[in-house]
């Protein structure tokens, strides 16, 4: 029942690109203009500005954006709660999560999710956790999963893991046989980190604040955008990481990496779920039940 331009002209809207909404929907670029062509034409205005290779939204077009993401929200629950009348769950869920959860906590739960309730639609991005609260602010997803301390006023959290952030070298590097290190000696290491914006780096500088260290004073020789980045990097260079123990279980396990001890100082966080606010409900709500009930079993 969804009118598919309003689906156009959100990913349009959000995209600023003809040619990326061609991509999200895949539909041809000429087909994705048509479908703006026609609301334009039905209403007698202008969605959108267009400066050579640029658009911007015009005032009509953001006064169409916020309308129609209503629009689409409602058209989803309409066709949950109809299914629901059938005992059917049926529908699609716009998940996404910051880099760490969605690599490795996320797809066991989405395995089992999607074996469990098979006529449920799912799709998920990932990025840092910047850009998963911006893609939920935006409505571009339903739910997002994050990392890290930062919380926006206008947006909702709420705990389903607790996580901790480990020191870890190569086991074939100088430091293969360090237990642990004082936080004087961790100031000399030479680490990798992750780039700003991300929730693991907030964690870092939020508890090396509290005993008195500044990130700046760390002996920081590169920052990289992915945590099988910084680990492929460790394992080959006389490097050393701070991240999630989830990413390095395998690592740990396999004999490549080792955990090494910081005396006084443990990095502890919680994955939360972010929304807007207002009341959850739908598939969005039986997704984070289901995530919170099974977490012991993953």
């Amino acid at each position: 029942m969804i009118d598919f331009r309003l689906k156009v002209f959100c990913s349009v809207a959000h995209n600023l690109s003809f040619t990326k909404a061609s991509r999200e929907l895949f539909i041809s670029q000429p087909a994705i203009s048509k479908h703006i062509q026609e609301i334009e034409q039905e209403y007698g205005v202008r969605l959108f500005d267009r400066n050579n290779n640029r658009i911007t939204l015009t005032h009509a077009g953001e006064i169409m954006l916020t309308h129609a993401e209503e629009i689409l929200e409602r058209y989803r629950q309409l066709d949950f709660d109809m299914h629901m009348l059938s005992h059917e769950q049926v529908g699609e869920l716009r998940l996404g999560a910051s880099t760490t959860i969605a690599q490795y906590v996320l797809p066991a739960y989405l395995a089992t999710f999607s074996a469990k309730f098979k006529q449920i639609k799912l799709s998920l991005i990932n990025g840092n956790t910047v850009d998963i609260e911006r893609a939920v602010d935006e409505q571009r997803i339903d739910i997002g999963l994050v990392e890290g301390r930062s919380r926006q006023q206008h947006l909702r959290y709420t705990p389903f893991m607790r996580d901790e952030l480990v020191l870890v070298a190569s086991t074939r590097s100088k430091w293969a046989y360090t237990e642990e290190v004082t936080p004087e000696e961790l100031m000399q290491l030479p680490l990798v980190i992750r780039e700003n914006g991300s929730g693991s780096l907030d964690v870092i500088e939020h508890t090396l604040n509290n005993h008195h260290i500044r990130l700046s004073a760390l002996n920081i020789v590169m920052q990289l955008g992915s945590t099988e980045s910084i680990k492929q990097y460790i394992i080959h260079a006389d490097c050393l990481a701070i991240i999630s123990v989830q990413a390095v279980l395998n690592e740990i396990t396999t004999g490549k990496l080792k955990v090494i001890d910081i005396a006084g100082i443990s990095f502890e966080r919680e994955f939360s779920f972010v929304q807007k606010m207002g009341e959850t409900g739908g598939i969005a709500k039986g997704f984070i039940s289901y995530m919170i009930e099974n977490g012991q079993r993953l």
